[in-house]
């Protein structure tokens, strides 16, 4: 097999290199946070305009209208791994819902949300997991009560990240208490800042309030903003989940972080070594080497399947689990490697990556859980992927 590329995409890898190392100044450094900061933005807008993120999306919704090409798409990958630049902006508007309104979404979102939405200028959370409807989603019972043109909205969501930055929320409702648990529930986009809307911060195991709980007292929210149809609300909430598997194990990102620990492991020292040097530690990163690999290679099997409009399947089914494992065993080899200092966080003028690394292993052990434990990966790769009998549910009394 002759895995050379050819002249012309040899030429787009060229281009695309140097391309970022020409632009590398226009890129928001460390101390450029917060999700709207000027040059967050700014930065998105210049990778659009280059066709180096919203790459096959249409321009008329703010993307860069190219066909899609499998190559292309790992080639800016690859590159952006190795410049060390900061990639595109995602989350949860412009990963998750951006392809679930390009797919059904009405003329009328599309045109309002997308490319405001690609350009970082609004923000979305997620309302989706509540108390007792976590793992169990269809469960929720968050209302919405019709009232003419507008539903009245009350309940709770939990686990909600970015609520307190948001602008916007899609929505988890139950407007049919009578149907059966996964009929009667309705997708529904709606402000954050409508009066009724509370938003109380959860501080997590990093020290930081990465997520938040939300409540509804009587939010009226008007009835255009429901996406497909109401009451058909779990197809949408599906496609979404789906989005957000491939979103939490992304390929792309792994590469960019493994890539980091590699360089991480060239430039530390240990009794006259290169932590690289070290034959055990050495092993270990070869073998996270090799996932990543398998990693990649799997995300263009799903990327092909996307391309011919067919199921990826058990390929599309293993993608957060793999992921998110595989991104909690990275930053668990950068602090094993570099010792007493890998478990510094916070403040210190012993830090390594101000103590990213130890962040990233608490943040990554939180979305083993979030997003789908993965117990229930699991159980979603054996009975979808491979056919397995369902789990047997405790009989009540």
């Amino acid at each position: 097999m002759d895995l050379t590329l050819s002249p012309e995409y040899a030429e787009f890898r060229d281009h695309v290199a140097e391309t970022l190392k020409t632009n590398a100044h226009l890129a928001p450094g460390p101390n450029d946070k917060g999700l709207k900061h000027p040059k967050r933005l700014a930065w998105q807008a210049f990778l659009i305009k280059e066709g180096l993120t919203a790459r096959t999306i249409p321009t008329e919704y703010g993307g860069y209208g190219a066909e899609p090409d499998i190559l292309k798409s790992r080639i800016i990958a690859e590159e952006f791994a190795r410049s060390g630049l900061p990639r595109p902006l995602a989350g949860q508007g412009i990963s998750m819902l951006v392809p679930t309104l390009l797919e059904l979404g009405t003329p009328e979102q599309k045109a309002a949300y997308i490319e405001r939405t690609l350009k970082g200028e609004l923000i979305w959370c997620q309302g989706y997991s509540e108390p007792g409807a976590g793992s169990d989603l269809a469960a929720l019972r968050t209302s919405a009560v019709e009232d003419g043109d507008d539903f009245v909205i009350n309940g709770q969501k939990i686990w909600t990240s970015t609520a307190r930055q948001a602008d916007m929320i899609f929505c988890l409702v139950r407007t049919d208490p009578e149907a059966k648990k996964h009929h009667g529930i309705t997708y529904i986009l709606f402000p954050m800042d409508i009066p009724g809307i509370e938003v109380r911060p959860l501080v997590d195991m990093t020290g930081a309030a990465n997520f938040n709980e939300v409540f509804f007292t009587d939010v009226r929210v008007p009835k255009s903003g429901v996406v497909f149809e109401v009451n058909k609300g779990w197809q949408v909430a599906n496609a979404t989940l789906t989005h957000e598997r491939g979103m939490l194990g992304d390929p792309n990102a792994t590469k960019a972080r493994f890539v980091e620990l590699v360089e991480l492991m060239k430039s530390e020292i240990f009794n006259g070594e290169r932590l690289i040097d070290n034959p055990v530690l050495r092993d270990r990163l070869m073998a996270l080497q090799a996932e990543v690999y398998a990693m990649q290679a799997n995300g263009l099997r799903i990327m092909t399947s996307r391309l011919k409009r067919e199921s990826a399947g058990i390929a599309g089914l293993i993608v957060k689990l793999q992921g998110c494992e595989l991104n909690h065993q990275i930053a668990g080899l950068a602090i094993d490697a570099l010792g007493e200092l890998g478990v510094l966080y916070e403040e210190g003028e012993h830090l390594r990556a101000g103590g990213s690394w130890q962040w990233r292993y608490m943040y990554d052990l939180g979305l083993i859980i979030g997003g789908g434990t993965a117990q229930i990966q699991k159980n979603i790769i054996s009975e979808r992927g491979l056919g397995m009998p369902r789990e047997p549910k405790l009989v009540r009394g």
